[in-house]
């Protein structure tokens, strides 16, 4: 037995070659590698891996209450960069899914002798504050969602594998059913056999870890690195485009877009009309007459508009002025 452990010591902590590797390459080997690097997570995962191999007795096979307090502690403690690339590796042949299913030790922190009703372990967890919020967490954010492109949640993936790798530690403890490097099926250790009138429940409780896509769809994505983008925590905004709306040539602040003239000719010539004067020979007098001669004549396209541009009424107010004069002296 001893020297079980030693081997499973040895090929956990991924100190020698794996006679599983040849050619092909093992990310779950490289991640273990990785974490031996990292003097936090190699402490913390020998501790771990030390205390789920520790046999008690003949009969019990390690202490399990110990073994999820210190996988509580590596996945707590490490830096996810390290916790996750162990977890969920993308393996291409069986020796490297299997590696990946013993990551959490699951002879002694998930495996029992009996698989109990998944409705009683769900309910044993709620009775520990921490494992009835890990578990809330899990279901919030791994829901399976049909309203979004990667059937999770506002398509955040990171958000769905750390409420997962949160539940490791507890009785509720999920992990990979098998070695199939393909079929990727989670599970806590339990059955609904027993259930009675709650089997249809018990059955929603299952397969939302049995067969949930979003958690299957961000495991595949972090073990074949497509979840890079997918982890900021919001959907891409597009805006609505307003409409087009072309520009007319913008005029100089002087000018108005009137073909009038100012509105103190219009104001003059309109004064000149109401006291029925007639014109005579000034220049200023007959631009008056013209413009009001132009703006009567039926079917004419000149328009004299009130408001008119400042600038040509500066001009036009050395006119009138003159024109009063004028008539003034006439008279």
């Amino acid at each position: 037995m001893i020297l079980a452990n030693a081997f499973c010591l040895f090929f956990f902590l991924g100190t020698g070659a794996d006679p599983a590797v040849s050619a092909k390459s093992n990310h779950c080997l490289d991640a273990a590698k990785a974490c031996n690097l990292n003097d936090n997570c190699k402490k913390l995962r020998s501790s771990y891996i030390s205390i789920c191999n520790r046999e008690i007795s003949p009969t019990e096979r390690c202490n399990r209450r110990k073994c999820h307090k210190a996988l509580r502690q590596f996945f707590d403690r490490v830096p996810s960069e390290y916790t996750y690339r162990m977890l969920f590796c993308s393996c291409q042949d069986q020796a490297c899914a299997e590696r990946r299913r013993q990551t959490i030790l699951p002879s002694c922190s998930y495996e029992d002798k009996e698989k109990p009703n998944c409705l009683e372990l769900r309910s044993l967890c709620r009775t520990d504050h921490l494992c009835r919020s890990r578990l809330a967490d899990f279901h919030a954010n791994c829901r399976a969602s049909y309203q979004t492109l990667t059937s999770c949640p506002t398509d955040n993936y990171q958000a769905c594998l750390g409420s997962y790798a949160g539940m490791i530690g507890f009785d509720i403890t999920p992990n990979y059913v098998d070695s199939s490097p393909t079929g990727i099926v989670v599970s806590p250790w339990c059955s609904c056999r027993g259930s009675g009138n709650m089997e249809e429940e018990c059955e929603k409780f299952l397969k939302d870890f049995t067969e949930n896509p979003c958690l299957r769809n961000a495991i595949q994505a972090f073990g074949n690195g497509t979840d890079v983008n997918l982890s900021p925590k919001n959907p891409p905004f597009q805006a609505t485009q307003a409409p087009r709306i072309d520009k007319t040539p913008s005029l100089p602040d002087d000018l108005s877009d009137s073909t009038s003239l100012g509105t103190s000719v219009i104001s003059t010539c309109t004064s000149v009309q109401e006291q029925g004067l007639k014109a005579n020979n000034s220049k200023e007098l007959s631009m008056c007459f013209t413009e009001l001669t132009t703006n009567i004549i039926p079917g004419s396209k000149r328009v004299i508009k009130p408001n008119s541009g400042p600038r040509r009424a500066r001009p036009s107010a050395a006119l009138t002025a003159a024109s009063f004069l004028m008539l003034k002296l006439a008279l």
